[in-house]
């Protein structure tokens, strides 16, 4: 599919069929380009295979790369995100298993990789999406200061937000129990 009018209004259906659906997310069925580089694809990656790891030997979710889309925003059935790390634990999809299209629960986990090109609002208008959608666990990883800001509901017994970075010690807390990396693991 090729966008023939950048204003026009789209479907999470047609985002799926677009050839080059894994550059955009939808937001309010308008498009919105996904800004990725080299090294936020490759920190993304870097998180997705640890976590992947730690579920090889805990099967306790599926781990989901940047081109799996959520279409489960309240009040918003024309918008869906593609966080570049996803995790959904066991038992949350029916029979456990996985949505053809774009998944209709939201993620137990979304991780987001700050690219060089996305404005900070753009992040925060993110967070709150996910957190009004249930999120129970968000990480955003800043690479120019190798830090991971960590975004939890407000009722969260450790506070809505926390920082990491360097060797301080990333959990995955009741989302992924068990899993724990040094933040700088993300950056080598």
């Amino acid at each position: 599919m090729t966008i023939a009018n950048p204003g026009s209004l789209f479907t999470p259906d047609d985002l799926l069929r677009m050839e080059d659906a894994v550059n955009y997310e939808l937001v309010d069925g308008k498009l919105v380009e996904r800004h990725m580089g080299m090294e936020s694809s490759h920190i993304g990656m870097r998180v997705g295979s640890l976590i992947a790891k730690y579920l090889d030997q805990h099967p306790e979710g599926f781990v989901f790369g940047a081109d799996a889309g959520y279409q489960c925003f309240p009040g918003s059935p024309t918008t869906v995100r593609k966080p570049d790390v996803s995790v959904i634990r066991t038992g949350r999809l029916l029979d456990n298993r996985l949505p053809k299209g774009h998944s209709r629960i939201a993620p137990d986990l979304a991780v987001e990789v700050v690219s060089p090109n996305d404005l900070a609002y753009e992040i925060e208008e993110k967070v709150a999406e996910y957190l009004q959608a249930g999120v129970p666990l968000i990480w955003i990883v800043h690479p120019p200061t190798r830090t991971v800001r960590i975004h939890r509901p407000k009722s969260a017994a450790s506070g809505p937000i926390s920082e990491l970075s360097g060797d301080d010690t990333l959990t995955g807390e009741h989302v992924l129990p068990g899993f724990s990396c040094k933040v700088s693991e993300f950056f080598v």
